[in-house]
């Protein structure tokens, strides 16, 4: 039996790739939307049209002429500080043409859709680990406009337009084990792959931002999140929405937490490369700790992760950079 064909937009980038070789090895059809503004590379897997989400009638063509069963929504803009410097870009490429997708999706009568979603929609959540039932209190415009989609998909599944499931990220670090993917990121901001390039030497030293929050050694704790773990979930949500499941929210993580200096510490042992640490100023929208409660993927999805140590996770990543 021939599965369906997805469309799959940020196909290119770091986790959109991995979710897209991992579909292509299940027997599915890809179909890719990217703009390559993160990467500039094309990837191996799936039928690539390099466009850009702001253009709708582009949209509606590729799905006229493709006609995917169902989309996953990687494409936005991610960084953190970056938001909060420059906001109008990040409500406009991740707002602004998520409507322009939707309203595509509509015109051509899809009605099926995983988005990605992230952690940074809880803020600095009350309760730890945090569950998916948590007040959504962004304290950051990235945050916020993941958080706006999530508000824009529930009403268009209330009104019967749209099954969707968002995927609440916490920390995505990792590569393919089988070393053919991996982040490729033009200026990488994420902490495992800025603490490998320091070990490579690529950066003179490596910034901790903040020291001084309330943890057991002063820096932010976060849920790191191998990235074929969460190409996995995607597919499991995938699966459950083409088998006609209902409209969800679920986290992803381990619900285990790791500070900034535990993953420094780690980098050095499995790389055997000292470096320079440089402790500076705390980062705006930076929440003290986030860890997943991923009871109900587990219960919903069967979600099994694979790739669980921290370990694990920094070799994956170091193998990846190696080849550069």
């Amino acid at each position: 039996m021939t599965k369906p064909k997805i469309l799959i937009t940020g196909g290119c980038g770091y986790i959109g790739s991995h979710v897209a070789k991992l579909l292509t090895k299940k027997g599915y059809q890809v179909v890719i939307i990217d703009n390559l503004s993160a990467t500039g590379k094309k990837i191996p897997y799936g039928k690539i049209y390099p466009i850009d989400l702001s253009e709708e009638k582009e949209i509606i063509k590729v799905l006229k002429e493709e006609k995917p069963e169902a989309v996953m929504h990687f494409a936005a803009s991610i960084v953190v500080p970056e938001s909060v410097a420059y906001p109008l870009k990040y409500y406009r490429n991740n707002v602004e043409n998520t409507l322009k997708l939707l309203s595509a999706m509509e015109k051509v009568g899809i009605r099926k859709f995983v988005f990605s979603s992230s952690a940074a929609v809880y803020g600095i959540p009350d309760t730890v680990p945090v569950p998916e039932e948590a007040p959504l209190n962004p304290i950051n415009p990235y945050g916020r406009t993941k958080a706006m989609i999530e508000e824009i998909l529930k009403d268009l599944s209330e009104a019967g337009s749209l099954d969707y499931i968002a995927l609440r990220y916490f920390n995505v670090a990792g590569a393919d084990p089988e070393g053919e993917l991996g982040p490729a990121y033009n200026q990488p901001t994420h902490l495992i792959i800025r603490a490998l390039k320091t070990a490579k030497r690529e950066y003179p030293y490596l910034e901790i931002y903040g020291t001084d929050y309330p943890t057991s050694d002063g820096t932010c704790i976060r849920d790191y999140i191998h990235v074929m773990d969460l190409a996995k979930a995607h597919l499991l949500a995938l699966e459950y929405l083409m088998s006609n499941g209902k409209s969800l929210v679920l986290n992803c993580g381990y619900g285990i937490g790791f500070s900034v200096k535990e993953v420094v510490k780690t980098v050095k042992k499995v790389t055997n490369i000292d470096f320079k640490v440089v402790e500076t100023e705390r980062r705006p929208g930076d929440p003290p700790v986030l860890i997943a409660d991923n009871k109900k993927i587990k219960t919903i999805l069967s979600w099994e992760p694979e790739f669980q140590s921290l370990e694990t996770i920094i070799k994956h990543a170091w193998d990846w950079e190696q080849k550069f």
